[in-house]
């Protein structure tokens, strides 16, 4: 057994498994089954030396130091009440046509996305906003619910995103090539969430009602009031992409401007100020936890050689590069419905990295594909977290209605990601066209 690195590596995956099977936290699983391995591979001196140096690299990287500061101006920026703003600026624009609500909240999940980073935060704080005014205008249950789970995923690809930044720093790739690739697909997922809309209030006008018209002076006085939002946007997205801000700065800069909003507009009580903490240092523990137990794990894989033999032996199949991204797309659905999705990704790309490169495909447009797929996860049954998010805040929507509204969105997904693969330049053109380093 100690010869085969496919059956020591397939030992690692099993145990790592039954562990999350029986309930272990992912990251601790993963840091567990990797830590066995090594021992039994070089030794248990080695091993328990990962528990220190595995650790303090992950918690001195500052590619890392950026998640908890974008989580904190998502937290700051609903605290502050930013994302009713956005989805009140998309209403008055088109929430008198028929459909119009539910494109007002796939707008408002795109808008509010840009400073969250968070798929479920996003479906969460708009499925308090954006629902009650859906099902108030006699809007059908299923699209409601079904558009703010879309919607929701939306948070994962608009920029700036948690995600990427994991991918970034697993991949050993530059995140702001990420963020500007992620531009494109991202407009486009917009575009075909409100194709699905529009193709579904045609064929049943009945499903989403008009609402009143709003006068110009009505939507001059929002968009004033929308004001704070849109700089907040403008100065993160603007000065990361002109080259003004790095990342990180860009992340501290929003984090900071989302504080002074919310203090500005008197909502940073002193329990939502403990909350907005509390909430962001659960969200980032959560995240280097699993990054230190897939570290351990990786460090496995790769004394395995595992990945090495992975890569020989697929390639052995002599499979096209569009069958091994189908086949790539097959197992991340299945994970994205199953597993968290900073699970699915941390888990799979020890192996699957090496696969890409070895097939060919650009390392940056990986990280799109990978993102998207695993986003679809979110939306995707028998699971599909959002889904979930939305039924513990309407449990009197059954989640059948739920997943009934989701077939459309997913349909749209679907062809967003067959774009994606069949045509590259979708994510490719823009960090090309800006000299981004790739």
């Amino acid at each position: 057994m100690s010869g085969d690195p496919l059956v020591i590596g397939a030992l690692g995956l099993s145990a790592m498994f039954v562990l999350i099977v029986a309930h272990v936290p992912i990251g601790v699983a993963m840091g567990l089954s990797g830590f066995a391995l090594v021992g039994y591979l070089i030794g248990w001196g080695p091993a328990l030396s990962l528990f220190s140096t595995v650790p303090s690299s992950v918690l001195a990287s500052a590619e890392l130091a950026v998640i908890p500061l974008f989580l904190l101006m998502g937290s700051f920026a609903a605290a502050a009440g930013l994302s009713a703003d956005i989805y009140r600026f998309a209403n008055v624009l088109i929430g008198h046509r028929r459909g119009g609500l539910a494109l007002a909240t796939i707008g408002g999940c795109a808008g509010f996305g840009a400073v969250c980073g968070s798929s479920v935060a996003t479906a969460a704080t708009f499925s308090r906003i954006a629902l009650p005014e859906m099902l108030k205008r006699k809007y059908r249950p299923s699209l409601a619910t079904g558009c703010i789970a879309a919607g929701g995923t939306l948070g994962f690809l608009i920029p700036p995103s948690v995600i990427m930044v994991l991918y970034a720093v697993l991949t050993e790739q530059f995140v702001l090539a990420l963020f500007v690739a992620a531009i494109l697909p991202g407009l486009l997922a917009v575009l075909l969430h409100c194709l699905a809309i529009a193709i579904q209030v045609r064929i049943d006008p009945d499903i989403a009602p008009p609402g009143p018209r709003v006068s110009w002076r009505e939507r001059l006085v929002v968009m004033r009031q929308c004001w704070a939002v849109l700089l907040l946007v403008f100065v993160v997205s603007g000065g990361l992409y002109s080259g003004v801000f790095t990342v990180t700065e860009a992340a501290a800069v929003g984090a900071g401007l989302s504080f002074l909003f919310a203090l500005a507009r008197r909502r940073l009580t002193k329990a939502v100020f403990l909350s907005v903490l509390g909430e962001t240092a659960a969200n980032t523990g959560l995240i280097y936890v699993i990054m230190i137990g897939a570290s351990i794990f990786t460090y496995f894989a790769t004394l395995s050689h595992m990945p090495d033999a992975s890569v020989e032996m697929i390639e052995s199949w002599h499979l096209s590069p569009l069958m091994v991204m189908f086949l790539l797309t097959v197992m991340y659905l299945i994970l994205g419905s199953i597993f968290d999705t900073v699970a699915a990704m941390v888990i799979t790309l020890p192996f699957v990295f090496p696969l890409i490169l070895s097939a060919g495909f650009n390392p940056i447009w990986f990280g799109i594909y990978n993102v998207m797929v695993i986003e679809i996860g979110l939306i995707t049954p028998p699971i599909g977290i959002n889904v979930f998010v939305l039924h513990g805040m309407a449990r009197t929507i059954p989640l059948a209605t739920i997943f009934r509204g989701i077939v459309p969105f997913l349909v749209a997904d679907l062809v967003r990601l067959g774009v994606l693969v069949l045509v590259p330049g979708l994510a490719l053109w823009l960090p090309k066209g800006f000299g981004v380093p790739m």
